[in-house]
């Protein structure tokens, strides 16, 4: 593994309804941007906040010697969809990617530079002390096996965003065309040489988070189907598992029932209720999956753009801006994608 030289960073961070903790991030975001010997942007991507949230980020981008880019998406695309829409606007030779909920510190920042100089294609990062209350904290744990499971690399925290990829593994990224996308995973599809450091995480000072019941349960089927087709062929397996059973248990009921009378089993009712629930559950969990997949694919077939783009406000200088610079700002740069 060889060193990996960084010229310059991008932040990118998703923003959904976040004008309590806007002006915090920003300054606690720059500063730890400042300690960097690399020039740096910070991406901010409002993923069609309802407050004021877009406002704040265009306001932030005009100021005078600014390094803030604010991209504004029409709508709610999600996460990770505003993740890949700050992708596609950085221009970093390395790229982390933060939440806006201060969860975890921007301080860390430099740490995960340190790492990705050393050679690393992908720093993950592992929330120590974790503040999110259990019910958040087993799913995460039961995720994150799943994962390793099905993709064999070996990381232990995908559901915290505070990470570093670095330019190449981006664009590998960027040129993958499906709707369902969970990055931390994807990026490790193409990185040779990952890690980990472990990073502090504190309560959430403003708002609640952003990801209900519903749209936990929608993660989760998109982790399912967008890493592997192994549920279809456990499916399967299970299917015929499960047939086996069947056969083995319906030849003991005919002996059972031979040797003990119809009395024994209640004539047969309970026990072919039991069976049919048994055999319709199986059903039903197989349709859902086959259905999972099916959606996906329609949803690519349609090959209907992941965000869009309503407008684009930087600096008008084209270049990075180091810590020492000054930026002058005569106006802002709009543009529509």
């Amino acid at each position: 593994m060889r060193p990996y030289p960084i010229n310059s960073v991008s932040i990118v961070i998703p923003v959904y309804n976040e004008e309590q903790s806007l002006p915090e991030l920003l300054r606690r975001t720059e500063a730890a941007c400042a300690q960097l010997k690399h020039r740096y942007e910070i991406v901010l991507v409002d993923d069609g906040s309802r407050d004021e949230s877009a406002d704040m980020l265009q306001a932030a981008a005009e100021r005078e010697g600014s390094h803030v880019v604010a991209v504004i998406l029409n709508r709610n695309y999600g996460q990770h969809a505003a993740i890949m829409a700050g992708f596609e606007q950085s221009i970093g030779d390395l790229v982390i990617t933060l939440d806006a909920d201060l969860q975890n510190p921007p301080e860390e920042i430099p740490r995960l530079v340190e790492q990705a100089e050393l050679g690393y294609d992908v720093v993950g990062t592992v929330r120590n002390n974790r503040q999110d209350s259990a019910m958040r904290r087993w799913p995460s744990r039961l995720i994150n096996l799943a994962v390793k499971r099905s993709t064999g690399v070996a990381m232990t925290d995908y559901g915290c965003m505070l990470r570093a990829y670095r330019r190449s593994v981006v664009d590998a990224m960027l040129a993958c065309r499906e709707r369902s996308t969970f990055i931390p995973i994807l990026a490790n599809s193409f990185a040779r040489h990952t890690t980990e450091v472990l990073v502090h995480h504190a309560e959430r000072e403003h708002g609640d988070s952003k990801y209900s019941p519903m749209k936990l349960i929608n993660l989760m089927f998109d982790l399912v189907t967008c890493m592997t087709t192994t549920p279809l062929r456990l499916l399967s397996i299970v299917g015929m598992g499960m047939a086996t059973l069947g056969v083995l248990f319906a030849i003991a009921l005919i002996v059972l029932r031979l040797i003990y009378g119809a009395a024994w089993s209640g004539h047969g009712n309970f026990v072919l209720f039991a069976v049919l629930f048994v055999f319709t559950g199986g059903q039903f969990i197989g349709m859902g999956l086959l259905g999972e997949y099916l959606g996906r694919m329609y949803s690519d077939v349609r090959a209907r753009p992941r965000f869009f783009i309503e407008k684009v406000l930087r600096s008008s200088s084209a270049t990075l801006a180091s810590p020492a610079e000054t930026i002058p700002v005569s106006s802002s740069v709009k543009a529509v994608s």
